[in-house]
């Protein structure tokens, strides 16, 4: 099995983080921050990766620092998982509806990292979630994570639609790239012999 844990800790937040990347989509997730335990519920669901999520983040200032940290925990979590990623598909593309929204994403798990994020929210908040660190936890996702990672929502208007057909796209991606091809024989899937 593929699994990690990563444990995080700074004058800012503490984040504990396990994953299991041949799951179900088990997810057991507090950050104290209710719409992006929903989005990172989602990340787990329609990726099948199993994770255990704990984050404790000084909320009393923003909401930043925690998803942040979140997202650079989770990365190196999946990177120690992956291992030296013999075997895996790589690459992935997924174009996902969620209503009037339409998100597509494309991955490559290339161990150099890029966030290419072309999506606009209509509104700064959705209750009390800053929209703009959707971006953040991305970013540090794909630098920890080493993903080159394309977010580009085509159409859409609803803020919550918009922010959730991100991650099920991302999780959906995710799902096929990090999959065994049983083709590979065991080979890192580049020339270069590494990734």
């Amino acid at each position: 099995m593929r699994k990690a844990t990563v444990s995080r800790q700074t004058k800012e937040t503490k984040i504990e983080v396990s994953v299991g990347l041949d799951g179900t989509g088990r997810a057991q997730i507090t950050t104290g921050i209710g719409f992006f335990d929903h989005m990172l519920e989602q990340l787990a669901r329609h990726s099948l990766i199993d994770m255990e999520i704990r984050a404790k983040g000084d909320l009393h200032i923003d909401q930043h620092h925690t998803v942040e940290d979140t997202g650079i925990a989770l990365g190196q979590a999946l990177r120690q998982a992956l291992g030296d990623a013999a075997g895996i598909t790589r690459f992935a593309d997924v174009l996902l509806p969620m209503d009037e929204t339409l998100t597509r994403v494309a991955i490559d798990l290339s161990g150099r990292p890029f966030l290419v994020f072309k999506t606009q929210f209509p509104r700064p908040k959705i209750g009390e979630f800053d929209t703009e660190l959707v971006r953040e936890f991305f970013q540090a996702l794909s630098v920890h994570l080493g993903m080159n990672l394309h977010i580009e929502t085509l159409y859409g208007e609803n803020c919550h639609h918009i922010s959730e057909s991100s991650f099920k796209a991302v999780a959906r991606a995710l799902r096929v790239a990090m999959t065994i091809d049983p083709r590979q024989m065991g080979e890192i899937p580049s020339t270069k012999g590494t990734l």
